[in-house]
């Protein structure tokens, strides 16, 4: 009988057991029909609950541990990104328009950023050097009709695209526009719109160009084989700052300065001019200096701005030379015709001795002795459009990111002759039409076409005229263009002019453009901006002196120069003499 009590009760528990684990188990297969048969056990058997809480738990702090970590190197990424790591235009160092160094030193430096400026509301009007210089600027008449007919035209490269579709570290936009190709090729100006005061302007551009003043002392130097008289007849400016103007740097002898005024007409800026006087031509050049500070026709512009040095050779020194002190108290006698008129070569000193003419000399002494930053070197029978000085220091105040990519650069002009009997146009409208009508032509289209042929010469020719300067596309000394002779706005950090060539054997800035190509420059060409030779369309003409001398300065650079710049600039693909 216990037996069968016994049996029966556990019979009884069996049944409960089993009631139990078909009651959780519907319950768990209802909330869940896919969890795993494992999942009942866990929960029934109450030994094992904790260590499975524990289990889910430290599971979820390892997927939240594993997704902080993930964002913070995600974040820490995104930093270095934005901080400019690697990236050309925003850790780039400071470029070679602030006040130059040698090229070894400079590579060191890296220029700080400059803080962004506030825009300003107010309307550009006056001539940026009038500040400083009491001479009014002359503008550009015709420009606004020609601005209004067409957008100004988009930067290309040398392979002829859109500089959008190439790397923006090889080619910047159209930096004096602020149009949407701006923004495409990286080069969007900064938040400071250049619309106007004058003295906003000049801190602008000072606060870019960080350039150091020079001094405008009267000295008696020793340059080679040269006595050089700096500085021996100054402009009225006095002392000027060097991100104020931009100096026009010239040479001539006394036969040359009829050019003078007209020069002065147009540019009305700084000019810095080195006579050559060797002999009995020192007195000549001296009266012609003082007939065009006391008689000619618009001398208050030579009073203000033309300065003028004297050199002349060891063996060659003139009889008497005043002091420069001395030089103008004596003045001329007005009722003179000026020195300089209607005199011919042979009556030179220079041809009588058959001297050669030192053009580099010349170019090298006007150009050190420049007191701006920018300087313009170039010949004095090329006269620029009027108002260039104005726009160009504008172009440079709207665009600090531009002013520091590191390339070198130089601002090309393009140049033209216009016939003998044609007025120099003042604007490109005008010189449109005179190319139109044949009056003009590209600069020594019929004496050496390839030393002044101009990259995208012929779409430059196209473009329309606009208000403001820009540049309309950056070139190369290589190619077609291998022996391209530019005239530039540069500063005084390009390479100087080889000394050792003459005006009479040819190819004297032969040199200089091959150091400009092998130390990578790049060549901006402005779209409204350019030269135009004194009237008169020059002809090749035979001059078996010329011939010889020419003969002989190519040996010269081929033997003795070229060897020597290799050494000293290396080489580069694409560059030659």
């Amino acid at each position: 009988m216990l037996n069968a009590k016994h049996t029966e009760s556990n019979a009884e528990r069996r049944i409960a057991i089993t009631a139990i684990k078909t009651s959780v188990t519907h319950n768990i297969n209802t909330k869940t029909s896919c969890a795993p048969r494992s999942t009942f056990w866990i929960s029934f058997n109450m030994r094992f609950e904790p260590l499975g809480q524990k289990m889910f738990t430290r599971r979820n702090w390892l997927l939240r541990c594993s997704i902080l970590i993930n964002v913070a190197v995600l974040l820490y990424i995104g930093c270095i990104l934005m901080n400019g790591g690697g990236n050309n235009f925003t850790s780039g160092g400071g470029f070679l328009l602030q006040e130059q160094q040698p090229p070894a030193v400079a590579s060191l430096q890296a220029a700080p950023l400059l803080p962004q400026q506030p825009p300003t509301s107010k309307n550009a009007e006056a001539a940026f050097a009038e500040e400083k210089l009491l001479a009014a600027g002359t503008g550009n008449a015709n420009s606004e009709s020609a601005a209004a007919a067409a957008p100004p035209a988009a930067v290309v490269n040398d392979s002829g695209l859109p500089s959008n579709s190439v790397d923006p570290v090889q080619v910047v936009g159209n930096i004096g526009s602020s149009s949407s190709m701006s923004e495409l090729n990286n080069t969007q100006p900064d938040s400071y719109i250049v619309t106007g005061d004058e003295k906003e302007l000049d801190e602008r551009v000072r606060t870019l160009l960080n350039c150091f003043d020079r001094d405008y002392n009267q000295q008696t130097l020793q340059r080679g084989d040269f006595w050089v008289l700096q500085n021996y007849v100054r402009a009225d400016h006095g002392e000027i700052k060097c991100h104020e103007s931009i100096t026009y740097t010239t040479h001539a002898d006394y036969t040359f300065l009829d050019n003078l005024v007209p020069l002065l007409q147009r540019w009305n800026a700084p000019i810095s001019i080195a006579m050559h006087a060797p002999g009995t031509d020192f007195q000549p050049t001296l009266d012609s200096i003082k007939y065009l500070r006391d008689c000619a026709p618009d001398n208050q512009l030579v009073r203000a701005y033309a300065t003028f040095h004297v050199y002349f050779g060891t063996k060659h020194i003139p009889k008497s030379v005043p002091k420069a002190q001395d030089a103008l108290k004596t003045g001329y006698n007005c009722s003179l015709p000026a020195p300089y008129f209607n005199v011919s070569s042979g009556h030179l000193y220079k041809a009588q001795k058959k001297l050669l003419y030192p053009v580099n000399v010349g170019r090298n002494i006007a150009r050190d002795a420049a007191l701006t930053h920018f300087i313009l070197a170039s010949d004095i029978e090329l006269y620029p459009n009027p108002g260039l000085v104005k726009k160009f220091l504008e172009m440079i105040a709207r665009n600090e990111q531009y002013l520091r990519r590191k390339a070198p650069r130089v601002f090309p002009l393009s140049i033209f002759e216009v016939d003998e009997n044609s007025p120099v146009p003042h604007d490109k409208t005008e010189l449109q039409e005179f190319l139109r009508t044949g009056k003009a032509i590209p600069f020594h289209k019929r004496v050496c076409a390839s030393c002044h042929g101009v990259p995208k010469s012929k779409e430059w020719m196209a473009a329309n005229e606009t208000d403001e300067l820009s540049v309309f596309h950056i070139g190369k000394r290589t190619g077609y263009y291998v022996h391209w002779e530019p005239i530039y706005i540069g500063t005084h950090a390009d390479p100087h002019y080889d000394e050792r060539l003459s005006w009479e054997g040819k190819s004297d800035k032969m040199t200089q453009g091959y150091s400009l190509c092998v130390l990578d420059y790049e060549f901006h060409i402005l779209d409204n901006a350019f030269l135009v030779h004194k009237p008169g369309i020059k002809v090749l003409k035979k001059d078996n002196r010329r011939a010889m001398l020419a003969g002989k300065t190519n040996q010269l650079i081929r033997k003795i120069i070229y060897p020597e710049l290799k050494i000293m600039y290396g080489m580069r693909k694409g560059c030659a003499i």
